[in-house]
């Protein structure tokens, strides 16, 4: 897989309302290509549903899609992405409920390593 084939295709952007373009598109932007998006869904879920069902590339984290990719073809991106920051934020009220801490900690142990 090469930058251009991948930009080929034609494309479902993951997007909760920010625009028409996300981060592989920046990336793809450094390298002076460009996809073609097709349709915009609001979830990977959705997305890998679509893409199932079509000929269209689903750009979605490995991490967080596991079985849902099951029986699909895979590739790791042919360009490099830039690190993501995720955030946990939540009220101080939280901070002693012990559910919350339970979760507090299965997200940190998820993203830190």
């Amino acid at each position: 897989m090469t930058p251009q084939r991948y930009c080929s295709g034609n494309h479902i952007l993951v997007s909760r309302g920010e625009g028409d373009s996300g981060p592989p598109d920046e990336a793809l932007a450094i390298l002076s290509l460009k996809r073609e998006i097709t349709t915009i869904v609001g979830g990977f879920a959705t997305a890998l549903a679509l893409a199932r069902a079509s000929d269209l590339i689903a750009t979605v984290p490995d991490r967080h899609t596991g079985v849902l990719k099951d029986g699909m073809h895979s590739f790791a991106l042919p360009f490099p992405m830039p690190e993501m920051t995720v955030s946990l934020l939540w009220h101080p009220r939280m901070d002693a409920d012990s559910g919350h801490r339970w979760l507090r900690r299965l997200v940190q142990d998820l993203f830190s390593s």
